[in-house]
């Protein structure tokens, strides 16, 4: 794959802003934040935290050694009062900033997340008491806005090709691994991911397949090379849609893959199959109704389609779906993580989909974030080099991080669903490669 020999111009940049120096001495505020913060840290119950400040170290939480430990080191006092009042955004802001280091992001991530669901009652009651008055609010549809949506795209996904290069596998698929064994490189176990897929739609050389979300063209160019099937791919990413495009003809696949530039409203005609993986989390959870029904209207009387997304616990959906965490102001601008029941409870209301397949391997993903980490680390020099500075390297360890500990602790997952039109019927066999 050819990388881009420039860096980066400045509108892909992530997190615009300049970064703020340490302040060493504390405020009033920053110590109260620290009083604060201490007292929560010594509730942990499943694992423990050591704080370095000043030459002092502080053990908080569990003595059990079955249970995580991580060492946290403070480079400025007023990491407490951002963390205390914006949470995993400030928490996010200030290490990209380089206030605090972490011996191991994920296990500190780990232990965190391990003490939200204790918190989720008065979270959800918080929530239920005022929805009241914010419910109507939030469920006002959202002016359509298609630069917004190519703006909040371009924002992550063209960020620079080579970027993405140096810590994906060769099947360029941004997107949860399957591990048929542990023994399965990051590269088998994304081909499994979208072998499974096509297995799964029982797809073959008679069936036209639609892909929302292109990504680098890796699903396109598989089940068109392995099983035969036509697919049309589309997507509002300049960068991928000029990476797909060359990958497809350096394959000799132009006459099986059609690489679009549109937005999946746009889209028109019948397919055998509609493929989405993990598109979804782009989508509003204000215009489900339109993508679900967009979906299928886009499929035969007898088509099926295959989703996969990245899910969050239906208790905390009403809540997530309208707070801002890390993730949602650094990293993916304008995302929502659906949950099973939002996603069945669309299609219920506003499409004949009917579900047939549902499997939940959120471990999996946790693999593959460790697995994208660590060739990040090894490509770093190399991307500095190539103009991706220090502090976007530290936004992405903490994305990594942030989301590997998530799943581990089943704060998220990931699933594959596959939905189908009333004349559809079971064919009894799966799909075989050709």
């Amino acid at each position: 794959m050819t990388a881009r020999q420039n860096p980066p111009p400045p509108e892909h940049t992530v997190r615009p802003f300049r970064v703020r120096p340490p302040r060493k001495r504390a405020t009033l505020s920053d110590r109260a934040a620290r009083s604060a913060i201490f007292a929560l840290l010594a509730k942990l119950e499943r694992g423990s935290v050591t704080v370095v400040e000043g030459g002092k170290r502080h053990r908080f939480g569990s003595a059990d050694p079955q249970w995580p430990h991580s060492t946290v080191n403070i480079h400025s006092p007023a990491v407490y009062r951002h963390a205390l009042l914006r949470g995993s955004i400030g928490l996010g802001e200030t290490y990209i900033d380089g206030w605090w280091d972490a011996d191991d992001l994920t296990t500190f991530v780990r232990v965190l997340a391990r003490e939200l669901p204790r918190l989720d009652p008065l979270r959800n009651g918080i929530d239920r008491v005022t929805r009241p008055i914010t419910g109507p609010v939030r469920r006002l549809r959202r002016r359509e806005d298609r630069h917004r949506d190519r703006r909040n795209i371009r924002a992550h996904y063209d960020l620079g090709n080579d970027f993405f290069e140096r810590f994906l596998d060769p099947t360029m698929l941004y997107s949860s691994a399957y591990f048929a064994s542990d023994r399965a490189s990051l590269e088998e176990a994304s081909t499994e991911k979208v072998d499974r897929i096509c297995r799964k739609l029982g797809l073959g050389p008679d069936d036209h397949v639609l892909e929302i979300g292109t990504g680098w063209g890796g699903f396109a160019c598989h089940a068109a090379a392995r099983y035969g099937a036509r697919v049309t791919t589309t997507t509002i990413s300049v960068e991928q849609e000029r990476h797909a495009r060359e990958r497809v003809h350096a394959a000799g696949l132009d006459h099986l893959v059609t690489v679009l530039g549109e937005d999946y409203r746009d889209l028109t005609g019948e397919y055998d199959a509609v493929v989405s993986i993990e598109m979804i989390e782009a989508v509003d959870w204000r215009d489900y109704d339109r993508f679900f029904g967009a979906c299928a209207d886009r499929l035969k009387a007898n088509g099926r389609m295959a989703l996969q997304a990245i899910v969050i616990g239906d208790q905390r959906f009403e809540r997530a779906k309208t707070s801002e965490d890390f993730i949602k102001r650094f990293v993916f601008p304008g995302g929502c993580l659906p949950s099973v029941q939002a996603i069945l409870s669309t299609t219920a209301r506003v499409t004949d989909l009917a579900l047939v397949d549902l499997e939940d391997f959120g471990v999996h993903y946790a693999e593959t974030l460790s697995r994208w980490a660590a060739n990040l680390r090894a490509n770093r020099a190399e991307l500095l080099e190539r103009g991706y500075d220090e502090p976007l390297m530290r936004l992405w360890d903490f994305y990594l991080a942030y989301c590997e500990g998530a799943f581990l602790e089943r704060h998220v997952s990931v699933v594959q669903a596959v939905l189908v039109r009333p004349d559809w019927r079971a064919r009894g066999l799966e799909a075989r490669p050709q």
